[in-house]
């Protein structure tokens, strides 16, 4: 029997490191970083940060995403380190989900490397033949762009996303509930999503040592000993999963993004990026649906799924990327325990269509926001009608001089 819904989840492979190794190909730089080991990390000169991406040959010497340069470099003195190009990542995201969304509008944009596809809809089109419409995606992503992604293929979003991290890179693996006992319970425990690494020793130490262990174990002591999460953990173990693919056009009482690092952040730096990719996603929905928000929110899950958030109320609702990142960021140094980091969010809501403004008319900062208003503005529109890769943002390092700030005023 047919499921009754299919759910793509498309991958960047490597992602950072990918555009990074494109980015200095198409400025004259003969070597592939995907070649060679090579990883994207802070500051070169200083070999300081930590992993964000690496490359095949990188993980070859036991390189994982995540841990300290120093330590990558111990076991690969030969290693190529290179800063990320926070303006080129943006990019090149924009230019995949440009074409995707000449194949489908039901697109989840997940983080800046992920997304998700309700293709239920296209089904009666390709005839029920989902893997050849992975395919065509697949190759349409790798000989357009350039980069290379993986396909998860599934009838829900947990499922699809666990698929899509089967054997890399380039591929398309399916994950329906049938094929759970065979594909997905061998697994080790650390592999299901939402496990990490303090969560997977404590499973350990109980005995659960693959994900069908978890599956199988007694759900209501899993509740005893990790509340909520241990039934979520549990109802992930055996496949099951209600949420919805949330498209830009979807009804929103509020507007949010949020993405779940494959590492621990725990440095500022990083955690800006982050943030900027978010408020960038949901500054530009606000734009499209007319929508303004009154209250920012920054949400984070740290390594043993603690959340906490913190919230502000604007003085005036906005929908501008600038004010947006501009307030998560201060949320983000006020309610930052300095611990690590393995969701981060940017959510916007008390939304509204037509804002109040309590700014005069004669005031400075009323001349700006009606000017970044209008930068706003027409950036969408030579998006909407030439294509994202035309505009990009400032980058992170330049993202004071895009809000109209001096370091002085830092």
């Amino acid at each position: 029997m047919a499921p009754e819904r299919i759910i793509f989840h498309i991958d960047v492979n490597s992602a950072f490191l990918s555009w990074e190794a494109l980015e200095r190909l198409k400025a004259g730089n003969g070597v592939d970083l995907r070649t060679v080991p090579s990883i994207v990390a802070g500051d070169p000169a200083k070999r300081r940060g930590v992993v964000l991406a690496k490359s095949i040959p990188a993980k070859k010497y036991g390189i994982v995403t995540g841990e300290p340069v120093v330590k990558a470099l111990k076991k690969c003195p030969d290693l190529i380190i290179v800063p990320p190009s926070h303006g080129a990542y943006a990019r090149y995201s924009r230019e995949m989900t440009d074409l995707l969304q000449t194949i489908s509008p039901d697109i989840e944009k997940y983080s800046i490397d992920e997304c998700f596809i309700d293709a239920t809809g296209l089904m009666l089109k390709y005839k029920n033949d989902y893997l050849s419409l992975a395919h065509l995606i697949k190759n349409r992503i790798r000989d357009e762009l350039g980069f290379t992604v993986n396909i998860g293929i599934s009838e829900n979003k947990l499922l699809a996303k666990m698929a899509s991290d089967f054997k890399k890179p380039d591929q398309v693996h399916t994950l329906f509930r049938g094929e759970i006992p065979e594909k997905m319970w061998p697994l080790p425990v650390s592999e299901l999503f939402m496990v990490g690494r303090a969560a997977s020793s404590r499973f350990n130490a109980m005995g659960i040592k693959t994900i069908g262990d978890l599956a199988k174990y007694d759900v209501s002591l899993l509740e005893q000993k990790f509340g909520k999460y241990g039934r979520m953990i549990w109802e992930y173990a055996n496949g099951i999963d209600r949420s919805e693919v949330q498209t830009e056009e979807s009804e929103a009482k509020d507007l949010s993004n949020e993405t779940t690092v494959e590492f621990d952040i725990t440095d500022r730096e990083t955690a800006r990026l982050y943030l900027l990719s978010l408020s960038e996603t949901v500054g530009m929905r606000l734009r499209k649906a007319g929508l303004y928000a009154g209250v920012v929110t920054v949400h984070i899950k740290n390594s043993s799924f603690e959340s906490y958030s913190r919230r502000k109320k604007l003085g005036n609702p906005t929908q501008d990327t600038g004010e947006i990142f501009e307030t998560a960021t201060e949320l983000f140094d006020k309610v930052w325990r300095k611990d690590p980091i393995r969701l981060i969010g940017v959510a916007t809501s008390d939304l509204v269509r037509e804002p109040v403004q309590q700014l005069s008319m004669f005031d400075d900062q009323y001349d700006r926001r009606i000017e970044r208003k209008k930068l706003n503005e027409s950036i969408d529109r030579i998006r909407e009608k030439y294509g994202n890769k035309y505009i990009v943002r400032a980058s992170l390092l330049n993202f004071n001089r895009y809000l109209g700030k001096n370091d002085k005023d830092k």
